[in-house]
């Protein structure tokens, strides 16, 4: 049974619109006319909340002058200077417990140095207007399939559901959170922390385009566009036990993922059939899920998911540190043997939806109960839980979102941490800290073939693979 602090109710999105975000009907334009004022373009509250703890919407976060891509981002992020005003760790993590997740509660509670610094929390994440006209077209257009799982219709880019009537349409949303056409990253690390008793990391540097079909400048129907709504190839480049393997995986809208592994023993290409879902990595000792991947990875449609509705949570916000990817910056005094480094770390309170997963019948899931908690500004996933089989906590993982410039300041992510509770390891994807190399985001593909669909076939992995 849930605490006293952990009943969540439903928040309306407007004293007006509260009803509809529940009923199972569809929206009029006289619901779209709430984008913009009471709601935001993409559907948050655009007021702060009672206390002000929460802000009221700012619009679109812009750098301070003389940023370009190749610069550190934190150093030109205009509340850089800011201290926290609070710091939670397992002395006092009962007090602040209403605004935590049971993950974070229960991470918390293990000790080992763990910390989560509040910061002032500043609602800067917008969109380009192309984004904001295909969201309010799709508050009467949009909809799901009869199966309630797959996307039937909406014009992208744009958040498809931003009066969502129930938690698959939030994961739709969040699935689909703009990214301009994909980003780009060279020699970051995929992290997993050492086994008790060890002291060796697994941690191999990749190279890595990442390609989302849907995200091009305008507008389009979703039966206009490719099927795929992301496509990407990735290459180990070290050390040894890893160099020279690399992947395509494409995932659908509404069909099932493909995966094509290459092999350099074997110097050929092999398509993996059941390489998704809660398929582990191929080299991370059963740590790395392939689903978990940016909070969640990959189709919906082994789940049932129910809409609980908002909370006001700490999550990360504005995670500047975790992008420094300045040679000065040494990986592992940010990414330690027992989690990541609480400097590193920024903490706002936001406003999440919270969406809950239980496997269907019939269907199986290592983990068969989730929970999602996803930024209402942003439509990112924030943080997110598993389950195990006998409904214990199991893992529990977070992203680290920032105001990505080069796409008008939308908030998104490429860096998440994911903590198995269980074995006390821990994740850390796309690090690039100390790397050299910025990730680099893209809202047009103006000609770069990294951004167009006929690049991820299995005949390029190989070519690129044996080079």
């Amino acid at each position: 049974m849930m605490s006293r602090g952990w009943r969540i109710r439903l928040t309306a999105l407007a004293s007006a619109s509260a009803l509809a975000l529940v009923m199972q009907t569809a929206h009029t334009a006289t619901d779209a006319e709430q984008l913009g004022t009471t709601l935001t373009p993409v559907g948050a509250e655009t007021a702060g909340n009672k206390d002000g703890s929460i802000p009221r919407w700012e619009g679109k976060d812009a750098p301070l002058p003389g940023w370009s891509w190749g610069k550190y981002r934190g150093d030109y992020f205009k509340y850089k200077d800011e201290k926290p005003t609070a710091s939670i760790d397992a002395s006092n993590v009962d007090k602040y417990a209403s605004r935590l997740t049971p993950g974070q509660i229960a991470l918390m509670k293990t000790g080992k140095g763990r910390r989560m610094d509040i910061y002032p929390t500043h609602r800067t994440c917008g969109f380009p207007d192309f984004v904001y006209g295909n969201t309010k077209k799709n508050v009467t257009e949009a909809k799901l399939a009869e199966n309630g799982h797959d996307l039937a219709e909406a014009n992208l880019p744009g958040v498809p559901f931003p009066l969502p009537k129930n938690g698959a349409e939030v994961m739709w949303n969040a699935k689909l959170h703009y990214n301009g056409v994909g980003f780009f990253t060279d020699g970051y690390r995929t992290l997993v922390s050492p086994k008790k008793g060890s002291a060796e990391w697994i941690e191999p540097a990749e190279r890595e385009p990442f390609y989302f079909p849907w995200g091009e400048k305008g507008s389009k129907k979703l039966t206009q566009l490719p099927p795929n709504d992301s496509m990407t190839i990735f290459q180990y480049l070290n050390p040894a036990a890893f160099a020279g393997q690399g992947a395509l995986i494409t995932t659908s809208f509404n069909d099932a993922s493909e995966t094509f592994y290459y092999f350099p023993g074997q110097r050929r290409v092999r398509r993996l059939p059941n390489y998704a879902y809660d398929a582990p990595q191929i080299g991370m000792e059963n740590e790395y899920p392939l689903d978990i991947a940016f909070g969640f990875y990959g189709r919906i449609d082994r789940f049932d998911w129910k809409l609980v509705g908002k909370k006001e949570i700490y999550v990360q916000a504005n995670a500047f540190k975790i992008y420094d990817f300045r040679t000065s910056n040494d990986l592992h005094k940010v990414m330690t043997p027992d989690g990541v480094n609480p400097s590193a770390l920024r903490y706002e309170l936001r406003r999440v939806w919270v969406v809950e997963a239980a496997v269907k019948p019939g269907m199986r899931h290592t983990s068969p109960k989730r929970t999602f908690y996803v930024d209402e500004d942003s439509w990112t996933i924030a943080a997110a839980e598993d389950y195990d089989g006998q409904g214990k906590l199991w893992r529990t993982r977070e992203t680290s979102p920032i105001p990505v410039w080069e796409l008008g300041g939308a908030c998104t992510f490429a860096s998440f941490q994911n903590y198995d509770l269980i074995d006390g390891r821990y994740i850390a994807d796309f690090n690039i800290m100390g790397s050299g190399k910025d990730i680099q985001w893209f809202a047009e593909a103006r000609g770069d073939r990294r951004f167009t669909p006929d690049y991820y076939t299995p005949e390029n992995l190989r070519a690129m693979s044996e080079r």
